[in-house]
């Protein structure tokens, strides 16, 4: 009878606590579902409905669409967008499965050096690429006579520069899905004396198929919905991407404008969810039984592996080398003394500032996207109750990953920009291209803070609560601290992307908010070529400055923070 008091005196104090933390996580949950409304939901509708308007705002139902699809320049954009992703992601999936197989199932040396120069392209925007090009092979080209009478202002530029920005993204996925073998297999065929031939076209292929169906879509999409590219580079050959910009900007019809977004929407959209069952059958095949595969050396695979990965290298070293040295030449190709003249952007508006705008929105991008996208994921994986709205925002949060920037920008415009929404304020402000670029970027950077989450048990949150800890404590005191490397991994992400991206911002800019990417793709409207590399330039300066910062500042804080890993 003398235990009963302490139990009863226990058991109501922590009901109290949990039905506080069910409350809060609730309160979150429906925070979070109305920031999702505000930053995609209705700009996407707002959007959307604009396609099915005229000029005055009245509803004129399919008419919009009937004049598009009745407009043969028009609709022969939609033949070349899926001619210039189809036939880059053919190239881009062979050449990134080749160079992932080195990485990964060979004994070739230097294999972290080509790790790194792999994802070098990441660091700077994708009209970059284009603009290099332009100066290899353009009218005015180092090597034009190779182009024997063909131009690289079209398809042919489009396809070679987007080959370029997106292997990176395939490399990440394919090496991903061959790591992953089982080496079981191999030992298998080895005893059965298979040769290696058919050992590749029956073990390594099908065992990667998952890994390579995924990366399909996600190069696809990427070339699919560019604008940067084509936009530097496309000349007359017009893609979906650029008809939009050319609606919106050159001609002002944003009705149009809408029903081509519409159209440039739907393929995307369609991409991403084959790309999510995808994804979904993958990890449903993973066995916890599989041994991790071990390469042997092989003189003859192993030289050849290391013969293409370094003419892949020396590729990329050719077309950031070819962009530094056009930013430091005084009038090419007639004068090619060095200078730094073109770092002076003498143009009124174009300069340092746009520079400086770039470092502010990837720093507040960095800052807040980290904190917004890792309380989210938290709200999603690790609270037991209000199951709805967990799930609810875990849908949402998938949704971003299937519009395209340029949409995603558009949608903004004419979201903030209207005359009855009250957050119009945010309109021509950094704070909007801040919203943006999180949500541009929030699918990818939550599913790495949740697959980090799904790392730590549970029961670190049920002891929490038995011990009357409140959930907010035990977040930063035991879940921040564990999830540390994926924190920031997020905040790396973000800040290089938000960098680079172009697309995302074009539409929604003011004067006193143009960044750098913006501001190159203006520099070379104007002819002013140089400019436009000097300040794409600037950009992967920054990029690798503080990449390299962030991996010194992550050694030092995870060796404080991460002990536990090693103690």
């Amino acid at each position: 009878m003398s235990i009963a008091p302490p139990a009863v005196a226990v058991i109501p104090r922590r009901k109290t606590i949990l039905d506080r933390d069910d409350w809060i996580v609730r309160a979150m949950l429906a925070v979070f579902g109305a920031l999702f409304v505000i930053a995609l939901a209705l700009p996407l509708y707002m959007m959307i409905s604009r396609s099915f308007r005229d000029a005055t705002g009245n509803f004129v139902g399919l008419a919009n669409y009937t004049l598009y699809f009745t407009t043969p320049a028009l609709f022969q954009s939609i033949n070349n967008s899926f001619f210039v992703a189809a036939t880059t992601t053919a190239i881009v999936i062979v050449l990134a499965f080749t160079y992932a197989y080195a990485l990964t199932r060979t004994c070739m040396p230097f294999k972290g050096f080509f790790r790194i120069m792999a994802m070098v392209p990441l660091l700077s925007p994708s009209l970059l690429k284009a603009l290099s090009l332009v100066y290899w092979f353009g009218n005015q080209g180092v090597l034009k006579e190779v182009m024997m009478g063909h131009s690289i202002y079209g398809p042919i530029g489009i396809i070679i520069a987007s080959v370029f920005w997106t292997f990176p993204h395939a490399i990440l996925i394919i090496s991903t899905a061959l790591v992953l073998s089982d080496a079981r297999l191999y030992e298998a065929a080895e005893a059965l004396k298979t040769g290696r031939l058919r050992v590749f076209f029956t073990v390594t292929l099908p065992g990667a198929r998952y890994g390579l169906i995924s990366g399909i879509f996600i190069v696809f999409i990427l070339v699919f919905t560019d604008f940067g590219v084509p936009k530097v580079i496309g000349g007359n050959f017009n893609v979906l991407a650029t008809d939009i910009y050319k609606e919106v900007v050159g001609q002002q019809n944003f009705e149009m404008g809408a029903v081509v977004s519409v159209v440039l929407l739907i393929p995307a959209v369609i991409a991403f969810g084959i790309d999510r069952l995808v994804t979904r059958k993958q990890v449903a095949l993973l066995s916890a039984r599989a041994v991790p595969y071990r390469p042997k050396p092989n003189k003859w695979v192993d030289r050849s592996m290391l013969v293409y990965c370094s003419l892949i290298t020396i590729f990329t070293l050719c077309i950031l080398g070819m962009a530094q040295f056009a930013a430091l030449v005084k009038l090419w190709p007639y004068n090619l003394e060095l200078t730094l003249d073109n770092y002076i952007f003498e143009f009124e508006g174009f300069g340092w500032q746009n520079f400086y705008n770039s470092l502010m929105l990837a720093l507040s991008t960095a800052v807040i996207g980290t904190a917004v996208i890792f309380v989210g994921a938290y709200l999603v994986e690790k609270p037991r109750g209000a199951t709805f709205g967990r799930q609810a925002v875990q849908f949402v949060a998938m949704m971003p990953l299937a519009v395209p920037g340029l949409i995603l920008g558009l949608s903004y415009l004419f979201f903030y920009n209207h005359p009855a929404n009250p957050l119009g304020f945010l309109y021509g402000t950094l704070a909007i291209l801040v919203i943006n670029t999180i949500t541009h970027f929030y699918t990818v950077s939550h599913l790495t803070a949740v697959t980090a989450l799904k790392q730590m048990d549970r029961e670190f949150e049920s002891v929490s609560a038995s011990l009357k800890v409140p959930l907010f404590r035990s977040f930063t005191r035991v879940t921040v601290p564990v999830c540390m490397p994926a924190i920031l991994d997020i905040s790396i992400y973000l800040f290089l992307n938000a960098m680079t991206t172009v697309s995302g911002v074009i539409f929604i800019y003011a004067a006193t908010t143009r960044v750098a990417s913006v501001a190159a793709i203006h520099l070379d409207e104007m002819g002013e070529v140089a400019g436009a590399a000097a300040m794409a330039m600037l950009i992967v300066y920054a990029c690798i400055i503080v990449r390299l910062l962030h991996a010194f500042a992550t050694g030092r804080l995870l060796k404080r923070l991460q002990v536990w890993r090693t103690g």
